[in-house]
C-alpha cells in the first residue's frame, strides 16, 4: 500500500494527556502488518484526545506521508522490510524533521531501544500498552516531552553496564551535583517534572533548573540523550 491520510478518529474520552478542550493531537502510525496497524487505528478511535490523519506500511511510505500530511506525532514500528524503523528515523534527522517519533514495536530489544532513542526517537513502547498508557504517551511527545516505557529503563542500565569496557575512555564532563543525579534518575524511570518535585519535595521550576543544568553539562538538548550519555558515563547505576 502507498502511505495515505486517514479521518479523524473519534469515540470516547480517555486518560490520555491532551490538553482538555483542545484540538485532537494529529497521528500516524506505521506498521507493516496491516492487522497490527488496523487494531492500533481502532483502538485510537476510541479516544477523543487523537485524529489519526494517515497510515503506512513502511518507511518509504512515512516519509511521503510526512511530506503531504501535518503530522504532531508518528508512531513507528522498527521492523519493517524497504525502509526500517532505524533507517527512517536517521532520514527524519538528515531532513530536520520535528516530529516527534514515539517507537511503538513488539521487539522487546534493548539494543534496539538504544539504536532506536540514539536516532532520534522521543519514546518507546510496547503494544502491550493500554489506550490510556498510549494517548498518555502521545500526548506527552506532542508537548515536548520524552517518555519511556517503565520497565525498560532499568533494562537499559543492565545493557549498557553489560558493555561498560567500551565506555571506559569516554570523557568525563563537569561532576553533576547529588541532587541534580536524584533528579536525573527519576527523569529516566519516567517522572514528569511534576512526579519529581513532589517525589523530591522540590518545586517544579526548581526541578526544570536542575535539569536544565543536567543538561547543559552532559552536553544535551533534552531528557532522552541525557539518559543515554549518563548510562555511557556509568553515571545512573544498573541496580536502580
Amino acid at each position: 500500500m502507498t502511505g495515505r491520510s486517514g479521518g479523524a478518529a473519534s469515540g470516547g474520552g480517555s486518560d490520555g494527556a491532551a490538553p482538555a478542550g483542545g484540538a485532537p493531537i494529529r497521528v500516524a502510525v506505521v506498521d507493516d502488518q496491516t492487522l497490527v496497524r488496523q487494531g492500533i487505528l481502532s483502538l485510537l478511535s476510541l479516544s477523543d484526545e487523537v485524529t489519526v490523519v494517515g497510515e503506512a506500511a513502511d518507511g518509504d511510505e512515512a516519509l511521503e506521508l510526512l511530506e503531504a500530511t501535518e503530522v504532531e506525532v508518528l508512531l513507528l514500528d522498527l521492523r519493517m522490510p524497504r525502509r526500517d524503523g532505524i533507517a527512517t528515523l536517521e532520514a527524519l534527522a538528515a531532513r530536520g524533521s520535528a516530529v516527534p517519533v514515539l517507537v511503538l514495536t513488539t521487539f522487546d530489544d534493548d539494543e534496539l531501544v538504544l539504536r532506536a532513542l540514539r536516532a532520534g526517537a522521543k519514546g518507546y513502547l510496547l503494544k502491550d500498552v493500554t489506550l490510556a498508557q498510549l494517548v498518555g504517551a502521545i500526548g506527552t511527545l506532542a508537548g515536548g516531552g520524552t517518555l519511556l516505557q517503565p520497565g525498560l529503563t532499568d533494562r537499559l542500565f543492565r545493557a549498557v553496564a553489560a558493555r561498560e569496557e567500551q565506555v571506559r575512555g569516554i570523557e568525563r564532563p563537569e561532576p553533576l551535583t547529588a541532587r541534580e543525579l536524584d533528579v536525573l534518575r527519576l527523569a529516566a524511570a519516567g517522572y514528569s517534572n511534576a512526579e519529581i518535585g513532589t517525589a523530591l519535595h522540590l518545586a517544579a521550576g526548581t526541578v526544570k533548573n536542575h535539569l536544565s543544568s543536567v543538561f547543559a553539562k552532559l552536553g544535551v538538548r533534552d531528557r532522552t540523550r541525557a539518559v543515554l550519555r549518563a548510562l555511557d558515563l556509568g553515571l545512573l547505576e544498573a541496580d536502580r
